[in-house]
């Protein structure tokens, strides 16, 4: 829940201003708070655990910045459970790949969840929308709006898909790499990891002109996203320290859901059959991978 309301208020947010200028606010924010967390829960630092934190900050740097250009350039109710599909293939595929062997019900409800995130990232027909929103009264924040001053829907172009592609790669890689974590660290690594992250954009931010703190509207969403990752860090660490990466990673994967529901509430993006199935065996996916 923490990662999909964060993706949909950072998309938001990204539809407003770059997606470095919301990340450059989102990051700090969650830097300070995962530190006031990790010194109340205590641990024991090492070098693995700095290392591992430190490359897992790295891909969750490329891959927030990447996702949040992607929803604020294309369909939130496409991008977001797109991405999914490789967030949640990656670590299924690694968990195999280092012996984890689930059992006979978590598995089925590994392969269930794996097509309910299939059929949740559907194309969900926000572009047919858009088109009729450019000689309608719908919502302005469902068009895009470009710099000549000419407005666009929000398509899913080949640079898109090429930002979704790579956006899911990195969360997912995200998550074998904070499966290796040492449990006696607790959540320093996490620290360590956002200290990476919050650096690249940084330098990301300067080197394209980006670094500028947004006030208004664009601030309160970006601090409201920092929050909100900031505990769906947290519970993605805890989640895969104590079950299988193969089991954990699908679970956090189901996120779109929750983004996909806002998108059509907030958005009135339009929401398939098919999408409508997948969250249903998404449940039911759950229920499956818990009684496993």
């Amino acid at each position: 829940m923490g990662y999909g309301v964060s993706d949909f208020v950072g998309g938001i947010a990204s539809r407003r201003v770059a997606a470095l200028r919301v990340v450059v606010v989102s990051y700090p924010l969650a830097l300070i708070l995962l530190t006031a967390v990790a010194f109340m829960a205590g641990g024991q630092l090492s070098t693995q655990a700095v290392a591992w934190g430190l490359l897992a900050g790295v891909a969750q740097a490329f891959g927030v910045w990447w996702f949040y250009a992607a929803l604020g350039a294309g369909p939130i109710s496409v991008v977001s459970p797109l991405t999914a599909v490789l967030v949640a293939g990656i670590p299924v595929a690694a968990g195999l790949a280092l012996g984890e062997r689930p059992g006979v019900w978590a598995a089925a409800g590994v392969l269930l969840a794996l097509v309910a995130v299939v059929l949740v990232s559907r194309d969900s027909g926000d572009e047919p929308l858009a088109r009729r929103a450019e000689n309608t009264d719908e919502p302005l924040a469902r068009r895009a709006e470009n710099t000549d001053g000419v407005v666009r829907p929000h398509r899913f172009t080949p640079k898109v898909a090429l930002l979704t592609v790579g956006s899911g790669v990195a969360f997912g890689m995200n998550f074998v790499v904070l499966d290796q974590v040492p449990p006696e660290a607790n959540l320093w690594p996490l620290v360590f990891g956002r200290m990476a992250a919050t650096a690249i954009v940084f330098i990301a931010a300067l080197a394209t002109a980006n670094l500028v703190f947004e006030r208004g509207v664009p601030l309160r969403l970006a601090l409201f996203a920092g929050v909100l990752d900031s505990v769906a860090n947290i519970a993605t660490l805890l989640a895969l320290q104590s079950s299988l990466l193969s089991l954990a990673g699908v679970l956090v994967a189901l996120y779109p859901a929750a983004t996909v529901i806002l998108a059509i509430a907030v958005l009135r993006e339009r929401v398939t059959r098919m999408q409508s199935v997948g969250m249903a065996l998404a449940l039911a996916a759950v229920v499956m991978i818990a009684a496993g």
